[in-house]
């Protein structure tokens, strides 16, 4: 089971959602999409969170106060974070999150650390986590073929963008092929123009 709530701090809204428990936590550590954002309240055990962006977005581009919801929705769901005052949440690239066959259920490392970002969280701040909870959602997505579709699509789109940068280059060959022979033409036909009115005579009597 997956939980998704919806931030309405930006237009149009953006989705953050979380597995039920650890096991969800795992299929979603095994089956992320390489544009999710994974939030995690730093050195305390907590929910989760994700945050899917768009197509061409990077870390960089998260609103600050989408930020501020996914950290305080971390926190809300952190049993000891929740009780803590200034806190930090850590937040990375779904691709930086490191799983070996010796870590726990649910429990990531990262590849690289200077990836692994921080946000500070001072204190619970009810008027978020309440309205984030009241768009509070249940689903129970397959997370393994949903990753697929997603694979499947680029896949498509990148065939689609290959096919038509090679007709874009066959037509570009085209243009030039007819451009020079034009070109041919035109020297071929003033070099005969040339030879035409050439009589053989280089004097200028005409006597």
């Amino acid at each position: 089971m997956v939980f998704y709530f919806e931030s309405s701090v930006v237009s149009p809204p953006v989705l953050l959602f979380m597995g039920l428990d650890k096991y969800e936590n795992e299929d979603l550590i095994k089956w992320g999409w390489p544009e999710d954002v994974w939030f995690h309240v730093d050195k305390v055990s907590s929910a989760h969170v994700y945050l899917r962006l768009r197509p061409g977005q990077t870390i960089d581009d998260i609103p600050s106060s989408v930020l501020e919801d996914a950290a305080q929705l971390v926190k809300a769901n952190s049993i000891m974070g929740n009780k803590m005052n200034d806190i930090e949440v850590v937040y990375t690239m779904w691709h930086n999150l490191k799983k070996t066959p010796a870590m726990e259920v649910g429990q990531v490392g990262f590849h690289k650390e200077k990836e692994v970002r921080k946000i500070k969280v001072a204190k619970r701040v009810n008027e978020i986590v309440n309205r984030l909870n009241r768009t509070k959602r249940e689903e129970h997505p397959d997370f393994r073929a949903e990753r697929e579709k997603r694979d499947r699509l680029e896949r498509e789109d990148k065939k689609k963008v290959l096919r038509e940068q090679k007709e874009r280059e066959k037509e570009e060959e085209k243009r030039k092929k007819e451009e020079a022979e034009l070109k041919s033409y035109n020297s071929l036909m003033s070099t005969e123009n040339m030879s035409k009115y050439d009589d053989g005579n280089d004097s200028d009597d005409f006597m």
